[in-house]
């Protein structure tokens, strides 16, 4: 459980609440309001981050034996749920709270941010990520990328 709380503590609390909260601290923001339309939607947004993130990391909890952290992986391939259709899923919650976030607080900043941080996992993820996981799991994974998209999920799984 320790591993647990030190992963959410450092990697998505870091990502999705120290970040924000130092973007609008040092661009002098203040809200604006700019429609209903972008609360829902911002609200939309963030609630499916929400709950897609706290599925994967049960997920990895219960399945994989281990944590989204580096320091602490799982043990086992996990290939259920949203990972079924989208091999990082968990990248997909953080872009989409978001994306939340930026339309809720009107903040083309925290958008900005995001942009930032889809633009470096797309280039950790091929280049580091996918080869530890290869080591790691060996043919169960390579196949697993054969069938399922790195970013946008497939609607349909066979």
């Amino acid at each position: 459980m320790k591993e647990w709380v030190k992963a959410i503590l450092i990697l998505p609390f870091n990502v999705l609440i120290v970040i924000p909260f130092l973007i609008l601290l040092f661009t002098n923001y203040t809200y604006s309001y700019n429609g209903i339309m972008y609360l829902i939607v911002g609200l939309l947004f963030f609630i499916a981050g929400i709950r897609l993130a706290i599925s994967t990391m049960i997920l990895f909890y219960v399945i994989g034996k281990g944590t989204p952290a580096p320091w602490a992986p799982p043990k086992h391939l996990v290939v259920e749920g949203p990972y079924k259709y989208v091999r990082n899923p968990m990248i997909t919650a953080v872009l989409s709270i978001l994306i939340g976030e930026s339309l809720l607080l009107n903040s083309i900043n925290i958008f900005y941010w995001a942009a930032l941080f889809f633009i470096v996992n797309s280039i950790y993820f091929p280049l580091f990520e996918e080869k530890q996981l290869i080591c790691r799991f060996g043919k169960e994974y390579i196949d697993y990328m054969r069938k399922v998209p790195r970013w946008f999920p497939k609607l349909f799984h066979k």
